[in-house]
């Protein structure tokens, strides 16, 4: 068996990428905020699938906390050594960044990113001198346009990702950014977002991303978009440069205000 350690486990696509991963006959450390929603679902797979399973309750924002999962990572626990890492923790904001809180910025930057950041520096390392593993960076088709703060660090997250599977990829570690668009999961409800205007072809299923995402990182692709639409959205906005993506909305906006 081997060993998945998921971010962000306790609902939506962390939650799926739990259950899919365990129904494939893989060990699982499950970490979120949310301890008896991470335990409820280490119950529910242990006891569908016979599988080992970790909880580790951290808030990706708290340093320490990070630190913690980091130390995991290099580690070996209950569940043996981590195999695939799943960066799938994350948030949005119901604002514009100028009437945010900074703090509330700052906080989101911390998992988005910098968590991100930290963990995969772990994996990659203790990875590499294995010879094998795998690090699935959890982006969103947001991140080729430039909306916010959310699409900013969901850039950061495809462009660092496809960056470390150009370091990591020869030395037979996969690394991969999967790039959904809408999906169905708590991420909209919990950010207080009201979809109902969106029409239902944008919509995803979170188990079909999960599983597109993990045979795309199986095949060492860089950058997974999930759904056709999606795959013909991103190749049609990813064609112009995203300083002109930027001009464009900004004129827009301008416009608007002047309306």
């Amino acid at each position: 068996m081997t060993t998945a350690l998921i971010t962000g486990a306790s609902a939506g696509l962390g939650a799926a990428y739990a259950r899919e991963l365990a129904a494939t006959g893989h060990d699982l450390v499950l970490v979120a905020r949310s301890e008896d929603r991470l335990r409820q679902l280490a119950q529910e797979l242990r006891a569908a699938h016979g599988i080992r399973t970790e909880v580790l309750v951290a808030d990706l924002a708290d340093r320490d906390d990070l630190e913690q999962v980091a130390q995991r990572i290099r580690g070996d626990g209950e569940c043996g050594e981590v195999d695939l890492l799943v960066n799938n923790a994350g948030f949005g904001l119901n604002s514009a960044f100028l009437e945010s809180e900074i703090a509330a910025e700052e906080n989101l930057l911390d998992v988005l990113c910098r968590a991100v950041l930290v963990l995969s520096h772990a994996a990659g390392n203790a990875m590499k001198a294995r010879g094998r593993g795998g690090i699935l960076n959890v982006a969103s088709v947001a991140g080729f346009v430039a909306v916010g703060t959310y699409s900013a660090a969901k850039a950061w997250v495809t462009v660092f990702t496809e960056s470390l599977a150009a370091e990591l990829g020869s030395y037979g570690v996969a690394v991969s950014a999967v790039c959904p668009g809408f999906t169905h999961t708590e991420f909209h409800e919990r950010a207080q977002m009201n979809m109902s205007a969106l029409p239902q072809w944008l919509w995803l299923d979170a188990q079909d991303v999960v599983r597109t995402s993990l045979q795309d990182l199986r095949r060492f692709r860089p950058i997974s978009v999930p759904g056709a639409a999606y795959r013909v959205l991103v190749a049609a906005i990813g064609l112009p440069p995203r300083t002109l993506m930027a001009q464009a909305s900004s004129a827009l906006a301008r416009r608007r205000r002047l309306a």
